[in-house]
């Protein structure tokens, strides 16, 4: 009987221990079950994802000292899935510093975010779209944002001086830049060696004119004109193709687009600045994802002189393979194959997770700015396109051998030289083996920023009369 007694007993504290498990499950049939929860955090911006089988719907509040953000889910009951957004938090998150979640009421779970600034928060929804099931998505942005041309002027100033005001600020932006193109072709053309070999150079030349002197005149001009005679700071975007919830294409072994172009754009970004006279603005530098307006907004707003746009392409079959350039068109695409490419690259936001609601505007900016792109515009991003096909060329093999043109989003901008450069094809294994090679990367580098170079060679910026108002 005492046997029995404690049985009974034992199966009844079973059951107590495992009644939070069982409540925390979905029970009725209205109720939505957590798919996967992700966090990607960056500088820019924190975004925490709810994946989720049926469409959720939220409320938030924001509650001060201490900075935290508060959101009620409906429709939910609380889930081991849903628990394990609280293991996802990264230490060195800039935004958040924990996470709380709670059964608030029996069908609304509530989230409490403890935040380590104040920010600006956008809480959307996402339809199903790709391998993704209904998205529930926290993006949170800094309350008080950078002047992102400043941060790029002061780059490598070590201590500069204060700026309070905007006024200040802009000043202080304008006043810096003030750097020669001089260098420009001797650093990016060849990276540490020609320093030295480049100090040679410039005494032999003046040479030749001295000795010719007394025949023709003509010698002493070039001599001058080699010089350069532009004295600002020279500007480039770098945008790495995806990110984030976006992984863009995929390889057969799995390797990601994302990770391949962000790796090409980290090494080409070092190897540019390693010019004094030159700055790079990076669209994303590491895992999250960027809208197509943005990108180019972010370009705009520093004064870009060009924009390069990375990316890796992908086709049904294996057997697709080479590296293409394209640039905007202000018609019809040269070819199917370029629509076909543009279209898959600007549905890239649906996989990604743009709010739509906050980027109406920008994205009715975006469509005015495709008729503002002048010819010059498009005929100088189709010199420049040139002139990294030539060197693209010479380090494998071209899906086609010219300058391709079709409507892509991101190369919109109606004042920056722009450019969207495909890599290799991923989908090709043999492609893929060379994307993952850090060797190839760098050779991919070398060819990108020569032919960044050459294009600056034959094509100095100008003076700066752009407008900032994206």
């Amino acid at each position: 009987m005492t046997t029995m007694r404690r049985r009974s007993s034992l199966g009844l504290l079973a059951l107590l221990l495992k009644a939070p498990q069982t409540l925390a499950a979905p029970t009725q049939p209205g109720q939505a079950s957590i798919v996967a929860v992700r966090v990607w955090p960056a500088q820019e911006y924190t975004r925490v994802t709810i994946e989720s089988d049926q469409a959720l719907a939220a409320r938030h509040f924001l509650v001060d000292s201490p900075h935290r953000l508060v959101i009620d889910i409906e429709g939910l009951a609380l889930s081991p899935g849903l628990r394990e957004l609280i293991g996802k938090v990264k230490p060195d998150d800039p935004y958040i510093s924990g996470v709380r979640v709670g059964q608030n009421t029996p069908t609304v779970v509530r989230i409490v975010l403890d935040l380590r600034q104040p920010v600006a928060p956008q809480i959307f929804t996402l339809t199903p779209v790709a391998a993704y099931k209904h998205r529930l998505v926290f993006d949170l942005y800094p309350k008080f944002q950078a002047d992102p041309l400043l941060a790029l002027v002061q780059e490598r100033e070590k201590a500069p001086a204060p700026a309070t005001t905007p006024a200040q600020r802009a000043e202080a932006a304008a006043s810096a830049v003030n750097d020669a193109l001089g260098e420009l072709i001797q650093k990016i053309e060849r990276p540490p060696a020609p320093p030295a070999s480049s100090a040679p150079l410039p005494q032999p030349l003046p040479q030749p004119p001295v000795a010719a002197a007394s025949k023709p005149a003509p010698p002493p001009p070039p001599a001058a004109a080699a010089e350069p005679k532009i004295d600002r700071l020279i500007i480039i975007a770098l945008d790495p193709g995806h990110g984030g919830e976006d992984p863009g294409a995929v390889g057969p072994s799995g390797l990601r687009e994302k990770d391949v172009v962000l790796s090409v754009a980290h090494k080409l970004r070092e190897r540019l600045t390693a010019n004094a006279n030159i700055r790079v603005l990076m669209t994303r530098d590491a895992d999250f994802f960027v809208p197509l307006h943005e990108r180019v907004r972010k370009a705009r707003r520093v004064q870009a002189d060009l924009f390069v746009s990375i990316h890796a392409d992908a086709f049904f079959t294996p057997q697709a393979r080479g590296a293409s350039v394209f640039v905007l068109s202000d018609g019809a695409a040269t070819s199917a194959a370029a629509r076909w490419m543009a279209n898959r690259e600007n549905a890239a936001d649906m996989v990604g997770g743009v709010n739509v609601g906050a980027a109406t505007n920008d994205a009715n900016v975006l469509r005015a700015l495709l008729d503002m792109s002048t010819t010059a515009q498009i005929k100088d991003s189709l010199k420049l396109g040139g002139e990294v096909l030539g060197q693209i060329g010479k380090v494998g093999r071209l899906h086609k051998a010219k300058v391709e043109q079709a409507g892509f989003a991101v190369l919109k901008a109606p004042d920056i030289p722009s450019i969207l450069v495909e890599t290799a094809f991923i989908s090709n294994p043999e492609e893929e083996k060379k994307l993952r090679d850090p060797d190839y990367q760098d050779q991919l580098v070398d060819a990108l920023a020569t032919g960044i170079a050459k294009y600056f060679a034959k094509n100095p910026p100008m003076a700066r009369r752009r407008s900032t108002t994206l």
